[in-house]
């Protein structure tokens, strides 16, 4: 027994200093823990999440990603709002041929208003020859033509004067010829009236969408460009940093700071 505790009491102090040097570690630990458990919480959370986030390559792919996509929907939208501009000069070009349209028909209107005013009257008598005839025949011949010319006539109505049918009777006199050619010219700048305003509805309905279409391009184009990736949430829980005291409160003013949204157009 002497022989033990001669070996083993040196060593006491020595052992004794160990475990005091350890309870002393554990006991600031646990003061610390009491005293402010949040830091200790705080720290080692960030640093489990910064491990948990995306890296940097990761974020810089999503980068190149959102402007990549930013710079097509921009393209998009000066293509769409490029369409819509033409389209717009088609529907005003097409608004300008139904006025003209228009305005020839009302004329074409009015002149056949007065020959039938002045076909009322009595006509005046000429031989029945064979001369006279073909007098008549040169005449609504020579008149068709130049109605055709001037857009007065179609095609079809031209040959039918050539044909000499659908009414066209070249033995007529020549107001009772004027008369027919008047009022066909009516009705062929009445059937181009209609037909412009079926050109100039249809126009305005395509230059409608391709405005709609650009605007809603050109807003996603305006939001992309602001819109920047988000930050990746980590899957770890990240807890509640400490509400400020309230002298702190009122020692530090808060400022608002941001950017006020203003209208593009």
């Amino acid at each position: 027994m002497q022989t033990v505790f001669s070996a083993v009491l040196p060593d006491v102090p020595a052992a004794a200093a160990i475990w005091l040097i350890l309870l002393a570690v554990a006991a600031v630990a646990v003061a610390a823990l009491v005293v402010r458990p949040g830091r200790l919480r705080l720290a080692v959370a960030g640093r489990f999440r910064e491990a948990a986030l995306p890296t940097d390559p990761d974020r810089a792919e999503q980068d190149r990603e959102h402007t990549r996509y930013a710079g097509e929907v921009a393209v998009a939208a000066d293509r769409a709002g490029t369409t819509a501009g033409r389209l717009r000069a088609e529907w005003l070009a097409a608004q300008d041929e139904v006025e003209s349209a228009w305005t020839t028909l009302e004329s074409a209107e009015a002149h056949l208003r007065r020959l039938v005013a002045a076909a009322a009257m009595p006509l005046p008598h000429t031989g029945q020859t064979p001369a006279e005839y073909a007098d008549r025949e040169r005449w609504l011949h020579r008149a068709a033509v130049d109605a055709h010319r001037r857009g007065d006539l179609s095609d079809a109505q031209l040959d039918d004067v050539f044909a000499h049918r659908a009414g066209w009777d070249p033995r007529r006199h020549p107001v009772e010829q004027e008369l027919v050619l008047r009022r066909a010219t009516r009705d062929h700048l009445a059937a181009r009236h209609r037909a412009a305003v079926a050109r100039e509805q249809a126009a305005w309905r395509a230059a409608d969408l391709a405005g709609a279409a650009a605007r809603s391009l050109r807003d996603e184009a305006f939001a992309a460009r602001d819109r920047r990736p988000e930050r990746a949430e980590s899957v770890l829980p990240m807890p509640e940093s400490p509400r400020p005291s309230t002298e702190a409160t009122r020692e530090n003013t808060v400022v608002a700071r941001g950017r006020a949204a203003v209208a593009a157009y």
